[in-house]
């Protein structure tokens, strides 16, 4: 598995760019934007932006949460590194990652239940991308404070 270590970190960072950007975009672009349309208009392109990312972010998610659970097997067998500091850093990234992974299945079962409406689905991305801010700086911490 240490020989694809290199190949299973650039899927990890794609689908995190992707995944972080989608969200990035839904929060600092797609909201600004009700300001200067009607109400219409702005459930029409967020209909439509969902309509995408339900095609593209399970599979970007599926695929970031399973190249980081291979990435921290490899770096931390069976837990042995989380008493170092890089470790406690790894470990907080995981609970946030795994906050993450929380909202997202509690969005799609909220949006499969038709218990999705437009403050909600504001407040989901907003948390996403503050957990996600998180896990950026505690990435790059883990491999310059370590």
């Amino acid at each position: 598995m240490v020989e694809w270590y290199g190949w299973i970190q650039l899927v990890h960072l794609a689908c995190a760019i992707v995944f972080a950007g989608a969200v990035a975009f839904e929060v600092l672009i797609l909201e600004s934007l009700h300001a200067h349309l009607g109400m219409d208009q702005m459930q029409r392109i967020e209909e439509l932006v969902v309509r995408r990312a339900r095609r593209i972010m399970p599979v970007a998610v599926a695929l970031l949460y399973i190249s980081g659970a291979v990435m921290f097997e490899v770096k931390c067998a069976h837990g042995s590194c989380l008493g170092s500091r890089f470790g406690v850093m790894l470990g907080i990234k995981v609970l946030l990652a795994l906050g993450v992974l929380g909202v997202f299945m509690s969005t799609m079962w909220a949006a499969l239940r038709g218990r999705m409406d437009p403050c909600r689905f504001r407040h989901t991305h907003r948390i996403v991308l503050a957990l996600m801010v998180g896990i950026v700086f505690l990435a790059k911490a883990m491999f310059l404070l370590a």
